[in-house]
C-alpha cells in the first residue's frame, strides 16, 4: 500500500487520499462545534429567561416586546393572505376528488393531516426565518463590528442577557402564535371556498375538522411552534455573533444563518412527526 493512501483490498475502487478523510473529519468536528454553540446560546436564553429576567428587567424587557412586535405582530398580514391561500388549495384539491369516492367528511381529516400537523408550523417558521431570521442576524453582526457590543461588557452588561435572550424567547413566542392563527386562517379560508361553493355547509365543515382533531394533534402543532422558533432565534443570533472582521461577512453570516435555520428546522420537524405518528 503506497503511503499516503488507503486502498481497499479486494476491490477495484480507487485510491483515496487521506486528506480527503482528514478533511471530512475536519467538517464534521466543526459542525459538532457549531451546534454545540447553539445548543449553549439556547439553553442559556432558556434559563436567563426562567430565573435572570429581573435583572436589567425593563431594559430587557423592552427588548423582548419589540422582538415580539416586530416577528409576530408586523408578520400577521403576510401570514394572513399566505394561510387564506393554502387554505384554498387544500380544500380545492380535496373537493376534486374526496366526492368522486363518496368521502366529504373526510375534508376536515385533510385540513387537520395538512395543515395543523405540517404546514403550520413549517410556513411559520419559514416566514419568520426569511423575514426576522435575516434581520436578527445581520443586526447583530453590525453591531459586532461597530464595537456596540463590547461596549455593553465594558459596561458590565451581559450582551447574551441582554441582546441574545430576547430574540430568542421573542421568536419562540412568535412562532407559537403565528402557528395557531395560520391554521385557524386556512381553516377559515378553507370554507369560503367549501360555502361559496355550497358543497358542503358550514357545521358540516367544522364538525368534521373537530372531529378529526385531538389534543394530540393541537399539542404536537404547538410543541413544533415552540421548537422550531427557539431553533431560529438561537441559529440565526449564533450566526449574527460569529462575524469577526469585515463588513463584508454580514451578508455571509446572514446567508448562513437562514440556511441553518430551515434544515434544522426540516429536520426537527421530520423528528417530531415520526415520534408521535408513526
Amino acid at each position: 500500500m503506497a503511503e499516503g493512501y488507503i486502498e481497499s483490498k479486494g476491490t477495484s475502487l480507487e485510491r483515496i487520499p487521506l486528506s480527503f478523510f482528514q478533511y471530512l473529519g475536519r467538517k464534521v468536528l466543526e459542525r459538532i462545534q457549531v451546534l454545540y454553540a447553539i445548543c449553549e446560546i439556547l439553553f442559556h436564553s432558556i434559563a436567563s429567561f426562567l430565573f435572570r429576567l429581573r435583572v436589567g428587567r425593563g431594559a430587557t424587557l423592552t427588548v423582548l416586546l419589540k422582538q415580539i412586535y416586530f416577528t409576530g405582530f408586523e408578520t400577521v398580514p403576510i401570514i394572513s393572505w399566505l394561510a387564506l391561500i393554502v387554505g384554498l388549495i387544500i380544500v380545492t384539491q380535496s373537493l376534486s376528488i374526496l366526492p368522486k369516492i363518496g368521502e366529504e367528511m373526510l375534508i376536515g381529516e385533510v385540513m387537520v393531516w395538512v395543515v395543523v400537523r405540517e404546514l403550520g408550523p413549517l410556513f411559520s417558521a419559514v416566514i419568520v426565518i426569511a423575514r426576522s431570521g435575516t434581520a436578527i442576524a445581520s443586526e447583530l453582526s453590525t453591531m459586532k463590528l461597530s464595537g456596540e457590543i463590547t461596549a455593553l461588557e465594558v459596561m458590565g452588561i451581559d450582551p447574551r442577557h441582554y441582546l441574545v435572550m430576547p430574540r430568542v424567547i421573542g421568536t419562540a413566542i412568535s412562532v407559537f402564535i403565528l402557528t395557531f392563527y395560520f391554521e385557524a386562517i386556512s381553516v377559515l379560508g378553507g370554507y369560503l371556498l367549501a360555502g361559496f361553493g355550497k358543497r358542503i355547509s358550514f357545521h358540516v365543515y367544522i364538525f368534521s375538522i373537530i372531529g378529526a382533531m385531538d389534543f394530540v394533534e393541537i399539542g404536537v402543532s404547538f410543541l413544533k411552534g415552540i421548537i422550531f422558533g427557539l431553533i431560529i432565534g438561537s441559529v440565526c443570533t449564533y450566526h449574527g455573533l460569529m462575524v469577526r472582521e469585515s463588513i463584508t461577512q454580514v451578508p455571509q453570516q446572514t446567508t448562513k444563518a437562514v440556511i441553518g435555520s430551515l434544515g434544522i428546522v426540516f429536520v426537527f420537524n421530520g423528528i417530531i412527526t415520526f415520534m408521535f405518528y408513526m
